[in-house]
């Protein structure tokens, strides 16, 4: 056979497997592409990104490297990757890459673990189509690869039956979502307890205690694949500042936290962080991150910068002060602010610069407020090794402002997807359907008992997903404040747990369970 006959059939082979993928997965093909033609229009409307006042530091990191008391330098080495090609263009094009591998990659986990096609494709359908995401992708801010990261990470512990290879993988992805943004670092705890009760490769045939030990090994070497790299750059974060940690904020941070219900006659704090107190009522207090940069904050006005290390250790005993002495306020308030989650509106908040950030603008923003972005525009500027300005090209820029007037997804919604993997199983558990469902026959002539049954049809594979999207979501509240762009990283799991509960539906009226899905009880 001629090379040439021989190239013919291998392209007559792979055009015939590309036919068939598509005409099997169509409906997530069409939303895929269209996905990708937003992010098209934004790369051509909004030249070469857009900008966020964080975005500043992240680049300073970027290229003079060392650790930043704010925020973990994982994004500001993203950034550095592509530092040689000196084009903010092609980072975002990279985001949007990632936004999309997101999508493909809850699509595939989602059919994986045999859920229906229709409803894979609505797992993937909030990435692709919110506009909100599209946006939130073309911001040069870590959120898209923090997203990226997790959602990899939960794919990788969605696997069948997963090994100490795949626990080294996972922890190298929760490692690094970590060092990306720290609200990551519960993920640890997410993810070693899921990989606990996972059953374990050739788990039918090996003794009950053998395979305890299996799980138990897997779990422990995704820990330690995760605790070596936070731990190193705790090292360097040491070197630089003689501090323990990998930021330097906690306390500033949940200081703020605090601001929105602390009352220091209540606290009764000492004379050295009464200094921090604010007298007027909390309905008449500014947003809680007023406290962290407005010039008149009873922090920034103390000697040395904000961050310091006495300044933060300040903060932090007055915030775990008003926590214990006020832990009702605290919980209301967390507990207000995560509900900012679930309107059904987009209210402003937490003031109007900051929500401006998340709307594809109208014309070229102005230059950055705060001093430290001034400073970072600068060295934005040697990256780029030209201007930095935003350009807003029409029509495309039109495009995108009346797309995301009509096209994001409402907190209410994503409620509703939250909640509903749990109805499902608790649906499932006090046997409603049972009749109808037939999840207990165990082959010829033998039945099992309920609970059984269910953990075969792997019923609880939502699990995972949906714990790490209800971390991500309650953290921010719980120690900073609540941010319209912490709640897209969110999306992915809580989608892909709804579609994984409606996989369970499935399963329990009497397909065959994916072999070795099943959870580690026996």
């Amino acid at each position: 056979m001629s090379r040439t006959r021989l190239w013919t059939n291998r392209y007559d082979g792979v055009r015939s497997r590309v036919r068939l993928w598509m005409s099997e997965h169509r409906w997530f093909a069409a939303v895929f592409a269209f996905g990708a033609l937003l992010r098209l229009v934004a790369m051509l409307g909004y030249r070469p990104a857009l900008w966020f006042p964080d975005t500043y530091t992240y680049v300073v990191t970027a290229l003079v490297p060392r650790p930043d008391l704010v925020r973990p330098a994982g994004y500001s080495m993203f950034l550095r990757l592509f530092e040689p090609l000196h084009s903010f263009a092609f980072v975002a094009f990279v985001q949007h890459l990632l936004g999309l591998a997101t999508a493909a990659m809850v699509y595939a986990a989602a059919l994986r673990l045999r859920a229906p096609r229709w409803a894979a494709t609505a797992a993937a359908a909030p990435v692709l189509l919110d506009a909100y995401q599209v946006e939130l992708e073309h911001l040069l801010v870590s959120d898209t690869l923090f997203m990226f990261l997790v959602t990899a990470a939960v794919c990788l512990g969605l696997k069948r039956a997963p090994g100490w290879r795949t626990g080294i993988v996972a922890g190298l992805l929760v490692a690094a979502a970590t060092l990306t943004r720290s609200v990551g670092l519960p993920l640890f705890v997410v993810l070693g307890l899921w990989l606990l009760v996972r059953r374990a490769p050739g788990a039918a045939a090996m003794d009950p205690r053998r395979e305890v030990r299996a799980r138990a090994v897997r779990a422990g070497v995704m820990l330690a694949a995760a605790a070596i790299p936070v731990i190193a750059y705790g090292g360097w974060f040491y070197a630089t500042y003689q501090r323990i940690g990998i930021v330097g904020a906690n306390g500033v941070f949940l200081y703020a936290r605090t601001m929105s219900f602390a009352d220091c006659s209540v606290m009764r704090p000492p004379p050295d962080t009464a200094v921090l107190c604010d007298p007027r009522p909390p309905e008449l207090r500014p947003p809680s991150q007023e406290y962290i940069w407005a010039a008149d904050s009873p922090l920034v006005v103390l000697p040395g910068i904000t961050f310091s290390e006495d300044n933060d250790d300040r903060a932090g005993r007055f915030a775990t002060l008003a926590i214990r002495s006020q832990p009702g306020d605290y919980l209301a308030s967390m507990m207000s602010e995560l509900a900012r989650t679930f309107s059904w509106g987009r209210p402003v908040y937490p003031d109007q610069e900051i929500y401006d950030y998340y709307e594809f603008p109208e014309k070229t923003p102005g230059p950055p407020g705060r001093y430290p972005a001034q400073v970072g525009r600068e060295r934005a500027m040697q990256y780029e090794q030209g201007p930095i300005e935003t350009r807003v090209v029409e029509p495309f820029a039109w495009t995108l402002r009346a797309y995301q007037d009509v096209a994001r997804l409402p907190g209410a919604v994503l409620l509703v997807v939250l909640l509903a993997p749990p109805v499902v199983a608790g649906v499932r558990v006090a046997g409603v359907r049972v009749a109808r469902a037939r999840p207990w026959r165990a082959g010829p002539g033998g039945y099992r008992e309920p609970g059984r049954a269910l953990r075969a049809a792997g019923e609880w594979a939502w699990v995972l997903p949906w714990a790490t999207a209800w971390m991500l979501l309650i953290m921010p509240p719980a120690v900073a404040e609540f941010d319209y762009r912490y709640v897209l990283p969110a999306v992915p799991p809580a989608f892909l747990a709804a579609a994984l509960a409606v996989r369970g539906r499935v399963q329990a009226s009497g397909n065959a369970p994916a072999p070795g899905d099943e959870l580690g009880s026996r």
